[in-house]
């Protein structure tokens, strides 16, 4: 779930992206990278990483200009490492381009062959390039759209990238002149648009505009292309896809509870979801115990429905990065030791009913349960606040097999015992869904197993 951010029309254009991809850092903690052109050339900086720990004033001083794209990774194609860290950076036919990009392209193998065949060579192992090497390859216009004369050179060859990648893609270009944003047809992964005086904004989340002091403006349409440079701004409507399929695990986990995203904020969305939680559950405890700190706002409206006191049983350790976006398993059981502790003065002898926003690999609510156990609490009720994942994400999520998750390897009966809980719940399919403005637009594949594009080699139910 990477996280992207771009400004256009700013002086110092570093110092707004370094801080506005830092309100992303919960997107992505393998690597962080800034891209900046004062109109004339691009300079790179990327390293692995968190944005406060990697970027230092000596890499500031190597970037300057009046525009920025920046990213913060985390990997579901590609190898780890700097390699593959963005922006990526690349000679094409229209000049250097940068850009970021937060999805998964579900055609790569596919499009990487075809590109080879044509002599157009790839340098990295992410998916992402191919949104780069692809403005190599042809040019593409479709009859419904009529270019502004300043982008007759440059939109076809993004026109016709856009139009051969399939899957889960909000990219922003960075072009020596300017920028030029897009959303895939679906919409799949969130994108927003923000002002900041005569700048304008790009950000996956609306925290970035916060922390900047600039207003949300609007969302990228699903199948936007948006071009932004001293003339102004241009839109076009690329594709028209009847059916969207917003990603709904941004509601149950990725995003910061004060973001905007989707056309609804992310904490009113998942409160709702506690709530749900409470009317379809009918155990009877002495304590609500979020799991910090995705597992708060459900947390609130689970109480708050059920009439049980909320309290902070496990305190979180903030200086410690969250364990389910780390690479591998045996790194995300370290961070689990890290960073969560038991807080005894509210647990001991207490019925503690524990809200957590998923379980995906089930190795975290283990830990934690045991955890509770320890500092006395007397019964341990865990309650998710979402369905069981019971398919992989192939738009930009790390649930890559359905080996790694354990609700296709178990019945909850069997994940209850493996988990140590008194008894487990999770929220119904049917009640997430009613806590979002239209359920329809919404790509919930990993609860449902029903996918709206289809993946390479794999026998996917198509909705």
């Amino acid at each position: 779930m990477c996280g992207i951010f771009g400004i256009f029309n700013v002086e110092q254009a570093q110092k707004y992206a370094f801080y506005g991809i830092y309100a992303l850092q919960h997107r992505g903690q393998e690597s962080v990278g800034i891209a900046v052109s004062d109109y004339e050339k691009i300079n790179v900086v990327k390293k692995t990483g968190l944005v406060l720990e990697s970027i230092s004033p000596k890499d500031m001083e190597t970037l300057n200009g009046n525009i920025a794209i920046a990213h913060v990774r985390y990997s579901t194609a590609g190898d780890l490492g700097s390699a593959n860290a963005q922006p990526l950076l690349r000679k094409t036919s229209l000049g250097p381009v940068a850009l970021v990009h937060n999805g998964n392209l579900v055609n790569y193998n596919t499009l990487k062959a075809q590109l080879q065949e044509k002599g157009i060579n790839l340098y990295h192992t992410s998916d992402s390039e191919l949104l780069l090497a692809l403005l190599d390859a042809e040019e593409y216009v479709p009859e419904h759209i009529r270019l502004h004369p300043e982008d007759t050179t440059l939109l076809p060859k993004v026109f016709y990238a856009l139009s051969k990648v399939k899957g889960a893609y909000s990219v922003i270009y960075m072009f020596k002149d300017r920028l030029v944003v897009a959303r895939d047809a679906f919409g799949f992964r969130p994108l927003l648009v923000g002002r900041l005086k005569n700048a304008l904004l790009f950000a996956s989340e609306s925290c970035s505009f916060d922390i900047l002091g600039a207003q949300l403006w609007r969302e990228v349409k699903p199948g936007e292309v948006i071009v932004v440079d001293k003339k102004g701004i241009r839109s076009y409507q690329l594709f028209q896809q009847e059916k969207k399929a917003m990603c709904i695990f941004e509601f149950v986990y990725f995003s910061k509870p004060e973001s905007y995203l989707f056309g609804d904020w992310v904490y009113k969305v998942r409160k709702a979801m506690g709530i749900a939680l409470a009317k379809e559950d009918d155990i009877i405890a002495d304590i609500v115990v979020p799991v910090p700190d995705s597992g708060l706002v459900p947390a609130i409206g689970y109480s708050q429905q059920k009439g049980i006191p909320l309290e902070l049983g496990i305190i979180r350790n903030h200086y410690v990065g969250r364990s389910f976006i780390e690479p591998t398993q045996e790194l995300r059981d370290i961070k689990v030791l890290m960073k969560l502790n038991p807080n005894r003065a509210v647990l001991e002898g207490k019925r503690v009913v524990v809200i957590d926003d998923s379980l995906v690999r089930g190795t975290t609510s283990k830990k934690i349960v045991s955890m509770l156990r320890r500092a006395g609490a007397k019964e341990v009720h865990l309650r998710i606040a979402s369905p069981p994942v019971v398919g992989p994400c192939y738009y930009g999520i790390d649930t890559p097999t359905k080996e790694e998750l354990i609700a296709n390897r178990f019945t909850k009966e069997e994940i209850q015992k493996f988990i140590g809980a008194d008894s487990l719940k999770y929220l119904s399919l049917e009640g997430l869904r009613g806590c979002v403005k239209d359920a329809n637009e919404f790509c919930d594949a990993c609860f449902s197993g029903v996918y709206p594009v289809a993946y390479e080699d794999t026998a996917l139910r198509i909705r």
